[in-house]
């Protein structure tokens, strides 16, 4: 049902504008790196590559961009962004800035991520991995459950219900994979987003973190939420407890959650939660609700210190 809409809308875009009037932006980690895997895998054992293989067709971030723009027949600009796992985040505002310019006048963003064993032995060789269910914020985490996702959304200068309004980005290259102990990249992200959208702190209504039931992210990502909306109270959760963590896919999969959240006014909540950590003070939902949601933050924060929060509100604004 949501991709024929999907399809439909960008049809109509198409039929409109032309195909070159239409830009593309995805994000990934791991693009197509099973296939080579599987490539290396069978030239080991029998000392070659498989028939048809193509490194350039399917391991490359481009290749994600060449086959979607094929098969959504779009050919205007096109780019794939790999930033851990703000890549799907930060889609939104290249593509913003492309419209801003008057480059295209209207973009699809997205992005994909599919479970490869170089992902599940690196976050593995890290002790990042649960072999629990995934618990975001909670006092017993014990780290990440890896997912893989697909989402795609059609952004265009039309009035919508839910539109986005803007974000922020910051790069603090504190580790290769720790964060901050303190957020402070992503203390940054936040400010931008809100400066971007002339918002304040207050006016946000909801957040869907980060998240990602690891000690230290969770740890992180709390401080600077809690230092951004000091005394707001604002409702917090992070859906990786319900999709797992997406990696390269994160950020679409959660924006989408976040406009279906402001969309359906109800707040998602933080799945498999027991208790809050000791020192974690937000306001954590801790089962689904109704709420009135008028603007709502999405944060994504990457291995490296790449960060990014995004910000939706209802239309009419």
């Amino acid at each position: 049902m949501q991709d024929a809409v999907f399809r439909q809308a960008l049809h109509n875009q198409i039929g409109k504008l032309g195909t070159t009037r239409v830009g593309l932006v995805v994000g990934t980690s791991t693009s197509g790196i099973r296939n080579t895997e599987i490539a290396y895998a069978l030239r080991k054992t029998e000392g070659h590559w498989p028939e048809g293989f193509s490194y350039q067709h399917t391991h490359s971030v481009n290749a994600l961009c060449q086959f979607v723009s094929e098969a959504l027949g779009i050919q205007g600009p096109a780019v794939g962004i790999a930033s851990a796992c703000a890549s799907s985040a930060k889609v939104f505002l290249t593509a913003q800035r492309w419209i801003s310019q008057g480059i295209v006048d209207v973009v699809v963003v997205g992005g994909v991520d599919s479970l490869c064993l170089s992902t599940l032995h690196g976050f593995n060789s890290l002790q990042l991995l649960s072999n629990e269910m995934c618990r975001p914020f909670d006092r017993t985490r014990t780290g990440i459950s890896i997912g893989e996702a697909a989402g795609f959304v059609l952004l265009t200068q039309e009035s919508c219900p839910v539109q986005f309004l803007g974000g922020g980005e910051s790069s603090d290259a504190f580790h290769i994979t720790s964060p901050q102990p303190d957020g402070l990249g992503a203390q940054a992200a936040m400010y931008e987003a809100l400066e971007a959208t002339n918002l304040m702190a207050g006016d946000i209504d909801y957040i869907n973190a980060h998240g990602t039931a690891t000690q230290s992210n969770d740890r992180a990502e709390a401080i600077a939420l809690e230092t951004v909306f000091s005394g707001c109270d604002v409702p917090v959760s992070s859906t990786k407890g319900i999709t797992g963590h997406t990696l390269g896919a994160a950020g679409i999969v959660e924006a989408i959650l976040t406009i279906e959240a402001v969309n359906k006014q109800i707040l998602p909540p933080l799945a498999n939660f027991v208790q809050a950590d000791i020192g974690v003070n937000l306001n954590l939902i801790h089962e689904a609700r109704s709420a009135s949601i008028k603007y709502a933050m999405s944060n994504n924060f990457g291995f490296g210190g790449t960060n990014c929060s995004l910000i939706f509100g209802r239309g009419g604004r």
